[in-house]
């Protein structure tokens, strides 16, 4: 039976170091990204003030961080269920794109939604969305690709 404690960061990749969802950065955002069914990567994340563009409100560079990190978690998780690998390829963003729709506030929590919306076997096309106090407050289509040997980012998890 699998450790649903662990996030995928953890089961995967516990000694990236990647500033939004490696889990052996210890000062980086620190994502956790959860499969939740046979299509959706979920994760809840709790800002600090630090993060904030002004008081109360989360700043746009880590709400891209937020999006672009887990909606690659989501690419790989899903290309490696594909392929029937039992470990995930390591993916880079190849691009994405953020909207914010409205100010994201910084008391509670925020949570993270993405699915696959068009993929072939090494490449994923991911919406996500980040919500928080009841309400999108931004959304991300990215298209993440599995890197081959030769690539800096080759075996990095």
């Amino acid at each position: 039976m699998a450790d649903e404690s662990q996030s995928l960061q953890e089961k995967f990749a516990p000694a990236n170091a990647c500033w939004g969802c490696g889990p052996a950065n210890p000062d980086g955002l620190r994502i956790r990204s959860f499969a939740r069914g046979e299509e959706e990567v979920v994760a809840e994340w709790t800002p600090q003030p630090k993060y904030e563009a002004f008081p109360g409100v989360l700043n746009g560079g880590i709400i891209g961080t937020l999006l672009d990190c887990h909606c690659n978690w989501t690419a790989s998780w899903h290309l490696m269920r594909a392929s029937g690998q039992d470990h995930p390829p390591c993916t880079v963003t190849a691009d994405y794109a953020i909207k914010l729709l409205r100010p994201t506030p910084t008391a509670g929590t925020v949570s993270l939604e993405a699915k696959v919306v068009d993929a072939t076997a090494n490449k994923a096309t991911v919406e996500g969305t980040l919500t928080a106090g009841g309400k999108v407050c931004a959304t991300c289509r990215g298209t993440f690709v599995a890197v081959e040997e030769g690539h800096p980012a080759f075996h990095r998890w």
